[in-house]
């Protein structure tokens, strides 16, 4: 009889474990009064080749290899985010999830395209076959991850007038167990929206990627290796006046406060500190000069 008490109770507990967990990976929906706009664009991670000086490839990425790409008429903007070589990882560390990022895999910077709309994808292929052919000279790998309009969104979070110091983009990989509409309605509707009242950010831009796929960008001579374990599934632009608000803002209260939420849903956030954020492409336009 004790031994049947033993299991029932233990039983007990680990049933309502399971349902507490289930209740607090319920999205908390959060309001935000903060306006955005839908875009439908990719993000293409860049990984340089290592035996050339790095230096000598993120040079050639926003000289000539820029020049092909946003010449694209089909292009409403077009980005290119250089990370700063030394990334360690600048979320604060959360129990049971990845921040610090792995330097074997470590990125060194993103191409930021988004697109007019949905027609813009068949206007791009003299510019895309060019790209192809060069990117052997600087890049290793490149994986592109999609987003539809309803997933990927710029936040008004500041004037557009004001000046951007300094960004960093975050990459976020679910967790395993979570399916992808819970994590979808977690990082869409609770995460992001909170992050848009914050009062220091210039600037806000989230993705929800789509299921990558390797043929999306199956460019020749350059690896696309994407295992599922290391596969991103969402992404943060974040923009400061300086470097002292960014830091500010990843050592916030605020930020400390979301992290157990983040923890059920997530098994890696990895926030890199961006070097320069070259514009090349602006409002459909092709720009004689890149801004910074």
């Amino acid at each position: 009889m004790y031994k049947l008490i033993t299991v029932f109770i233990i039983c007990f507990l680990a049933s309502t474990s399971i349902f507490a967990q289930n209740i607090d990976q319920t999205s908390n929906k959060v309001s935000t009064s903060v306006k955005s706009k839908k875009h439908l664009s990719s993000s293409i991670l860049l990984w340089m080749r290592t035996d050339k000086p790095r230096q000598a490839g993120m040079d050639r990425w926003k000289g000539p290899h820029a020049r092909i790409i946003s010449s694209n008429k089909g292009l409403y903007e077009y980005r290119q985010i250089h990370f700063a070589e030394a990334n360690i990882g600048l979320w604060p560390k959360i129990i049971g999830v990845e921040t610090a990022i792995p330097q074997d895999r470590k990125v060194d910077g993103v191409a930021d395209v988004t697109l007019k709309n949905l027609f813009s994808i068949f206007k791009g292929k003299k510019q895309n076959k060019l790209a192809y052919a060069d990117e052997v000279n600087l890049f290793k790998r490149t994986i592109l991850y999609a987003a539809f309009p309803k997933n990927s969104k710029w936040y008004e979070v500041a004037a557009s007038s004001n000046k951007i110091g300094t960004r960093s983009m975050v990459f976020f990989r679910k967790k395993e167990g979570v399916s992808d509409k819970d994590f979808k309605k977690f990082f869409n509707d609770e995460l992001v929206p909170s992050l848009a009242n914050s009062s220091n950010l210039q600037e806000l831009r989230s993705k929800y990627y789509n299921k990558w796929k390797q043929k999306q960008w199956n460019t020749p001579n350059v690896a696309h290796d994407n295992p599922t374990e290391v596969q991103f599934q969402a992404s943060l632009i974040l923009g400061f006046m300086d470097k002292s608000a960014m830091k500010e803002f990843f050592n916030s209260d605020s930020l400390n406060k979301i992290s157990p939420r983040i923890a059920l849903y997530c098994t890696a956030v990895h926030a890199y500190d961006i070097e320069e954020t070259l514009t090349f492409v602006k409002n459909g336009t092709e720009l004689a000069v890149f801004e910074k």
